[in-house]
C-alpha cells in the first residue's frame, strides 16, 4: 500500500455527485481506465491496492460501518465476472454511441457509471464486507485476466507458522496460507506487513506454465 492509497477514496465522491453538475469530472474515469492498462501486463491488480478510488474508499471509509462478513465464494466465479465484463462493454457502449460525440454528454455516461457501481460497491460493503464488489468487478476481472502471474505473492513455507494473520487481514479473504499466485490478490502488501516471521513477499514474475 501507498502513503497517498488512504487518501484516494474522496476521488469517488467528487467524480459521482459532483459530476452530475459537472459532467466533465467524468472523464477523470479514462485516466483510470488508462493507469489499469499500462499497470495491468505488469503487476496484476496492483492498482486495485494501492490507486484504486474506489477501492480507498471502502476500505477506509466504508470498513469503518461494513458487516465484514465473509464474502460469498459464488461471487468470485468467472461464470459471473466474465459476463458481467461483457455486459458492462456493450452498456457502455451503446450509451456512448448514443451522445454523438458531445463532450459533456460522453462525461455524463462515464459519471453515471461511476455513480451506479459505487453505489452498488456501498451496499455491498456495507453489508457484506468493504472489498465485496472488488471481488467481481469488471476492471478488476480484466486486469485479473491480463495480469495472471504478474508480480505474485510469495511464501516462504519453512518460515510460515500457520498464524493465519495474513488471511485475517487480507481485503480481497484470500486463502493466503494454501493459495500459489491467485490473480486476485491486489498486491496491497498488509498480509506482508502483518507477518510475525517475513515469510511472505512478492517477484516480479512467474512463467506461465
Amino acid at each position: 500500500m501507498l502513503k497517498i492509497t488512504p487518501y484516494m477514496g474522496p476521488l469517488v465522491i467528487i467524480v459521482s455527485i459532483a459530476g452530475l453538475w459537472f459532467p466533465l469530472l467524468g472523464y477523470f474515469m479514462l485516466l483510470v481506465f488508462g493507469a489499469i492498462f499500462l499497470i495491468a501486463p505488469f503487476r496484476g491488480r496492483w492498482f486495485c491496492g494501492n490507486l484504486c478510488p474506489r477501492g480507498s474508499f471502502m476500505d477506509f471509509w466504508v470498513g469503518k460501518v461494513s458487516e465484514k462478513r465473509k464474502i460469498p465464494k459464488f461471487l468470485k466465479s468467472y461464470w459471473i465476472r466474465v459476463p458481467l465484463f461483457m455486459l458492462m462493454i456493450v452498456f457502455m457502449g451503446y450509451r456512448l454511441m448514443n451522445t454523438h460525440g458531445l463532450i459533456n454528454q460522453i462525461g455524463m455516461v462515464l459519471v453515471i457509471m461511476c455513480l451506479v457501481t459505487s453505489s452498488i460497491a456501498v451496499v455491498l460493503g456495507v453489508t457484506i464486507a468493504p472489498r465485496t464488489w472488488c471481488t467481481f468487478c469488471p476492471m478488476g476481472t480484466l486486469q485479473s485476466i491480463v495480469g495472471v502471474n504478474k508480480y505474485p505473492l510469495q511464501m516462504d513455507i519453512e518460515k510460515c507458522i500457520k498464524c493465519h494473520k495474513c488471511e485475517k487481514i487480507c481485503p480481497m479473504h484470500l486463502n493466503i496460507v494454501e493459495m500459489t499466485h491467485n490473480p486476485d490478490c491486489i498486491k496491497c502488501g498488509r498480509c506482508i506487513d502483518i507477518c510475525p516471521k517475513d515469510a511472505l513477499s512478492f517477484k516480479k514474475s512467474v512463467k506461465s506454465a
